[in-house]
């Protein structure tokens, strides 16, 4: 076992170059490097191991160079790429952690961090559920102040506002389909990228609450995965589906009443169309859209104006003062399997790259998540 004070291996997965367009796996390099696992002197610090770290589409836009400010800084060629992770604590100096605790917030993709300021490191409650629930299902959008990591990274020195970091699905789900979307029991709900670490969670809620739902997925097994694991009525396969108006109007002859949207684009457009009066639209991401140099546009929004639909975004810093509340329904949830929750764990640093590329592509099936060490 590592000692106080010891210098270790630790690899850690950089930014090779700013993208531009579809990302690949060459953008980013696993570089062998060494962390030092002590804590500055006077501070209120700890070293964390890291056990799991997540992988979300929001990463690839940090991914790009932004001449105008952006709601969270890029990352920076050569620099450690940073998400939520679950982490084990090694090294402290902080009263409110010792080592051995258990938790989760923001980390490096690497296998040690040094995290200088705690105030958004949190403690796992549910000890008993599996760690990696705290990447997704059990997750909190939380207002971050970036912490500084072993190496700490140059695009975070001069950061001194917060940030919301868009990795957690748990409560955004909870949030954006019960605060922003407002379901009421034999509601028509409709959710892309259903079979998602978002999708999945929604669809269930939808269910638990007494709606009627359909997902889209992008392949014949994550269909059969909704309806079989996660108790959808129906879903399709859009990469199958010539017509998406038609295949809509075919699943939802009444029109649909929430949409949950994770897609954008062509789908987008196709689900105005069939928006029931008052629907609601609640726009939690466009992932068709973050690859392309020049977003598509959407050409049916005039009927937001003659069906009185109501869209909505939302940030989840809105509502973040609820997660105690959240995290012990969704624990009550998953305990009684009312809920089921799939993950996609690729195990180890190495493939986290492949990880990342792969949510563009469609080939996670569940929450996408690299394992970093055993627990």
């Amino acid at each position: 076992m590592a000692q106080e004070g010891q210098e270790v291996p630790n690899r850690r997965v950089i930014l090779k170059r700013y993208v531009t367009g579809f990302p690949s796996e060459d953008d980013m390099e696993v570089v062998a490097g060494t962390a030092r696992l002590a804590v500055p002197p006077g501070s209120a610090a700890v070293v964390v191991k890291n056990l799991y770290v997540s992988c979300d589409p929001y990463m690839r836009t940090r991914m790009t160079k932004h001449e105008e400010p952006s709601y969270i800084p890029d990352f920076v060629p050569g620099e450690v790429l940073m998400n939520n992770g679950v982490s084990r604590v090694i090294v402290s100096s902080h009263p409110d952690f010792k080592v051995g605790d258990l938790v989760w917030g923001f980390t490096g993709w690497e296998e040690y961090t040094l995290i200088t300021n705690t105030e958004y490191l949190f403690k796992i409650n549910h000890p008993e559920m599996p760690l990696s629930y705290y990447t997704g299902v059990l997750g909190e959008f939380r207002k971050y102040q970036f912490m500084s990591c072993t190496v700490f990274p140059s695009y975070l020195r001069n950061v001194t506002s917060f940030a919301e970091i868009k990795c957690m699905p748990g409560l955004t789900t909870y949030s954006g389909f019960f605060d922003v979307a407002k379901p009421k029991k034999g509601d028509y709900v409709f959710v892309s990228a259903a079979s998602g670490a978002v999708g999945q969670i929604v669809g269930q809620l939808a269910k638990l609450t007494g709606c009627y739902v359909v997902g889209s997925a992008g392949s014949d097994e994550k269909v059969n995965l909704l309806k079989s694991k996660f108790s959808f009525d129906e879903a399709f396969n859009h990469k199958k589906e010539q017509d998406l108006n038609a295949a809509l109007k075919r699943y939802f002859p009444n029109g649909i009443d929430i949409y949950f949207e994770n897609v954008g684009g062509a789908m987008l457009d196709a689900v105005l169309l069939n928006m029931r009066m008052h629907g609601r639209i609640a726009a939690c991401g466009l992932i068709s859209q973050y690859n392309l140099e020049v977003p598509e546009g959407v050409r049916n929004l005039f009927c937001l104006v003659t069906k009185r639909v109501r869209m909505e975004g939302f940030m989840v810093r809105d509502y973040y003062d609820s997660y105690r509340k959240f995290e012990e329904e969704m624990v009550g949830y998953l305990k009684a399997g009312k809920i089921n929750y799939v993950e996609d764990v690729a195990d180890g640093l190495e493939k986290a790259p492949a990880a990342l590329i792969g949510l563009f592509t469609g080939h996670n099936v569940g929450k996408q998540l690299v394992a970093v060490a055993k627990e």
